[in-house]
């Protein structure tokens, strides 16, 4: 395999353990694991790695589940070539690698409005892919555009029509990687911008299990939309409503637990498996289903294969 492989500046590691990478630390290893030294890396390495080679662009593993059985791609894992922030104006630019609340800080302090990333687990590309959102603002409210490198080496230029976003979703080519992303925010008082992302922590550190192994939110709301953080938002048709309504608060399967703080969070309590996590959330969507005939749809992203037998 490896006379196949280009040769790189970056790490380039073979049968990597990923447990470590994700929020919920399970999951098998990876054919491959890239992290590129920077850009002309990335597109060097991608133009010479054979076409029929599978790529996984992973973030920083906060709303992912890696099956025990592992991944059988190229996992590339953006790093410290991708972490710049820079800010013109009301324009951010933002590395892939970044991650959401250290963007929503440093535009607020330039007196830049992005605050509903602040809250927001992961990194700049996949709240970009996922299309992330919070107190009703999206990305898709606030993006100028993504630059991408595509699974051939190019370097494209993309507007938020080319990705299609809706609601927690996008549509990117396989192997393709985002790599920066631009953005325009209102213009703000920074103080008032920090007390408001200081009010919004407290609220999640109230209401959600952030001293826990999670995921962030399971499903996508059934209303097909964020909360807003409005006194006047519905509640009526949220993942975590109809999760409680069939009685699923708490429950468990394995070391997979459904938070009693927070019924859409899935929490390893210790020691569970890919299979446990992915199982309890299959159960609670199946349970949620006939209680109340509403389909749940996960909002984490399941990849890879389970393990053998």
């Amino acid at each position: 395999m490896s006379d196949t492989l280009p040769e790189v500046r970056g790490r380039l590691v073979p049968d990597r353990a990923l447990s470590d990478l994700t929020w919920l630390r399970v999951g098998g290893p990876a054919d491959l694991f890239f992290q590129p030294a920077d850009l002309a890396d990335l597109q060097a390495f991608l133009a010479a790695l054979p076409p029929g080679r599978a790529v996984f662009p992973m973030g920083v593993g906060s709303n992912l589940i890696v099956r025990d059985g592992g991944i059988r791609a190229v996992v590339i894992r953006l790093g410290r070539g991708f972490n710049g922030i820079s800010v013109e104006g009301t324009r951010v630019t933002a590395g892939a690698a970044v991650l959401d609340a250290h963007v929503a800080k440093r535009a607020a302090a330039a007196g830049v409005d992005l605050t509903f990333l602040r809250t927001i687990p992961g990194s700049i590309g996949g709240a970009v892919r996922m299309n992330a959102g919070c107190y009703g603002t999206y990305v898709a409210d606030r993006l100028v555009e993504v630059r991408v490198v595509t699974r051939d080496g190019r370097l494209e230029t993309l507007s938020p029509g080319d990705l299609r976003l809706a609601y927690r979703q996008s549509e990117l080519p396989e192997g393709w990687v985002i790599v920066e992303a631009v953005f325009e925010g209102p213009e703000g008082d920074a103080a008032e911008l920090e007390a408001r992302m200081s009010a919004q922590l407290a609220r999640r550190d109230e209401t959600q299990p952030t001293k826990d192994r999670t995921a962030g939110s399971t499903f996508r709301n059934p209303a097909g939309f964020s909360s807003t953080g409005r006194e006047d938002d519905s509640h009526e048709l949220k993942a975590w409503k109809v999760i409680d309504e069939a009685g699923l608060r708490g429950a468990t399967l394995g070391g997979a637990q459904m938070s009693p703080k927070h019924s859409n969070f899935l929490v390893n309590t210790g020691d569970a498996t890919a299979a446990d996590l992915e199982g309890l959330g299959e159960d609670v969507r199946k349970k949620v289903f006939q209680h109340s005939g509403i389909e749940l749809h996960w909002e984490i992203m399941r990849v890879g294969e389970p393990a053998l037998p």
